[in-house]
């Protein structure tokens, strides 16, 4: 599918003075090899770009600007520009925080700088870092461990359709439900999202904490998905 204006060929650099946006090293020569996804790589260059409109020591990203941006929004739906910042912070490119403001919620991106991770850490803390221009409204809140970041940490590398499932996973259930989830698969050697989700339902039917639970049940279904895999 063709989006914007993609078949137009590019007219070219305008001369004279015209505004630049920094991009550390480290970007090119570190990163860019790793990224495989190109929603990822668009989003991540995006937020370089509206880090580096605004002014003040600590510079963010705000995901409904992400999402309001027209060059963006051009290449990508909604669900792909979020889909690519979980990546960027699974990937540990970006830091992510919650911020609720005038009865709204919106999400903020720091780069992961040592300036950005002095400020993601006094969040965790229940600290507003001063060099945070925000209004006085505002409170922050530091984000679980990444959804996306823990599956491939425990499960396996990520897919576009797992990510998709993770994203309804995560509309569907509580964070800690798909951690506690994702922490029984590996404990049992079922490394699968298929297994995973099959907890998740049946927390959802029967009660995390009655037949949610029960050992005998988890470990016939541990071994009838091993037997699969044979």
């Amino acid at each position: 599918m063709t989006r914007g204006n993609e078949a137009r060929p590019f007219a070219g650099f305008p001369g004279g003075k015209t505004r630049t946006v920094p991009i550390p090293e480290a970007f090119f020569t570190e990163l860019l090899p790793r990224i495989d996804h190109p929603g990822e790589l668009r989003v991540t260059l995006v937020c370089f770009y509206h880090m580096a409109r605004r002014s003040g020591p600590l510079r963010y990203a705000r995901r409904s600007e992400l999402e309001a941006d027209p060059a963006l929004t051009a290449a990508l739906p909604a669900h792909e520009i979020r889909e690519g910042l979980n990546r960027a912070v699974a990937r540990g490119t970006l830091l992510h925080v919650r911020i609720e403001e005038d009865g709204r919620t919106d999400d903020l991106y720091f780069l992961n700088t040592p300036r950005g991770r002095l400020a993601y850490e006094a969040i965790r803390r229940g600290e507003r870092p001063a060099s945070l221009e925000l209004g006085e409204s505002a409170v922050l809140v530091a984000d679980r461990p990444n959804l996306f970041a823990l599956y491939e940490q425990n499960i396996g590398p990520l897919t576009p359709l797992i990510a998709q499932e993770l994203e309804e996973a995560a509309r569907t259930y509580p964070a800690e439900w798909i951690e506690e989830a994702l922490r029984i698969a590996v404990s049992r050697n079922v490394r699968r999202w298929s297994y995973v989700r099959r907890i998740l339902e049946r927390w959802a039917t029967e009660g995390r904490e009655t037949g949610g639970l029960d050992e005998a049940y988890w470990r016939r279904a541990a071994e009838t998905w091993k037997k699969r895999r044979r």
